[in-house]
């Protein structure tokens, strides 16, 4: 109670910033003042929150610098999960950390190659192998379609993150706090990431999981882009209107818990150091860490992910007669089967290559998105400062 008063009284006798004051963030000298001392960042501040299009250009660039250093880390471990299917050889899961892609195991693929054709023994033995037999490219196959339907989807997660986790502050001090008042500076309550997360998440997989379906029928059919329409009505006929979405359980059984961790987690790191604007080297480490924890926790669930994409694959959509329905099986019953047939290596299988890339990954990318957020908001800041003085001057040149 003592903390939330506190908090509250900070906020209230925060000086507010006027409309005639330039904002100095540099603490030099600025329009021919010097300042007093550095001003308190506020990046919730409405003035200079970033946008919903400059959080576009964030996701953008991290999702494309984590899918080129992240891809062959994950072609190592799909490969190694891959190996354990009972299924036959029609088709395989793939992921570089943005998205999953279920391909055809054909020679016209554009991920040919990457069904394996030898036992791969640990990360180092499938790099090593991978490399020797189908030359160190292959581990970059697939790149440039991964990039065209990965990037739509990180964009939803990262852009509808800060968007749900700046409405659920908004509500939970305006609604729920025992010291009602503006969110602006304030702590960020344990259950808003992990809400914002989850429900970001949902999004995202939601909107792709349709379109994501599509890609893959159209790839394994060889068909046009003029024929997706085509594709589209076959789906429907065949399984209704939710056959679009029949990839989308095991997505969210593996992706919701995995983001509700990683937000909580970071967020709580972020919180314990008094982290406002976080540096690059802090948001690397602690993008690190979450996502590491987030990984371990939700391995298992990767396991079930990867057999359940992989037997819909076999049945449904590179199927010569695709089944209408496919028996379902509960997750004990899934984690069941897998304990029989490979014990406890099956269910933790890929962690460790799993961790080798989940980690980078994501330290890769949140430190990227915070510190274009942070390019961003002293953007904002500069193009304030400059309609403020071309204000200035104009009502200085009238008064003369």
């Amino acid at each position: 109670m003592g903390k939330d008063k506190s908090e509250a009284a900070e906020v209230t006798n925060q000086p507010a910033l006027s409309n005639s004051k330039l904002i100095n963030l540099q603490n030099t000298e600025l329009g021919g003042v010097k300042p007093r001392k550095k001003p308190k960042l506020l990046l919730d501040d409405p003035r200079f929150r970033i946008r919903p299009l400059q959080q576009v250009v964030s996701a953008c660039t991290g999702a494309m610098i984590t899918a080129i250093f992240m891809t062959p880390l994950d072609v190592i471990k799909t490969r190694m999960q891959a190996q354990q299917t009972q299924l036959s050889n029609k088709c395989f899961l793939y992921c570089n950390g943005l998205m999953d892609h279920l391909c055809p195991c054909d020679s016209k693929s554009p991920f040919i190659g990457m069904k394996p054709q030898q036992h791969l023994n640990g990360t180092i033995d499938a790099f090593i192998k991978i490399s020797r037999a189908e030359g160190v490219s292959s581990l970059w196959s697939g790149l440039s379609p991964t990039l065209v339907s990965a990037l739509p989807s990180t964009i939803i997660y990262f852009v509808a993150y800060e968007q749900f986790k700046a409405r659920y502050m908004e509500f939970h001090y305006t609604y729920l706090a025992k010291v009602k008042g503006s969110s602006m500076g304030r702590d960020v309550p344990f259950l808003i990431p992990l809400l914002s997360g989850v429900t970001a998440r949902i999004c995202a997989v939601t909107v792709v999981s349709p379109v994501e379906l599509i890609r893959t029928k159209m790839q394994s059919e060889k068909m046009t882009y003029a024929q997706i329409n085509t594709a589209v009505r076959n789906v429907i006929q065949a399984q209704g209107i939710w056959g679009l979405w029949r990839g989308l359980p095991p997505t969210i059984l593996r992706d919701v818990p995995f983001s509700g961790i990683y937000w909580t987690c970071y967020e709580k790191i972020k919180s314990h150091f008094n982290v406002k604007e976080p540096s690059f080297g802090f948001s690397f480490l602690a993008g690190f860490i979450s996502g590491s924890l987030a990984a371990t926790f939700t391995t298992p669930f990767d396991v079930i992910k990867t057999h359940e994409q992989i037997e819909f694959g076999e049945k449904v959509i590179f199927a010569e007669k695709p089944e209408k329905q496919i028996p379902s099986r509960t997750i004990s019953q899934r984690l069941s089967n897998i304990y029989a047939v490979s014990g406890m290596r099956g269910i933790f299988a890929g962690l460790g290559p799993r961790l080798f890339k989940v980690a980078p990954a994501c330290a890769i990318m949140i430190s990227t998105f915070e510190y274009s957020k942070s390019f961003f908001y002293h953007y904002n800041v500069n193009q304030y400062n400059e309609q403020l003085l071309m204000a200035n001057k104009l009502t200085n040149k009238n008064e003369v």
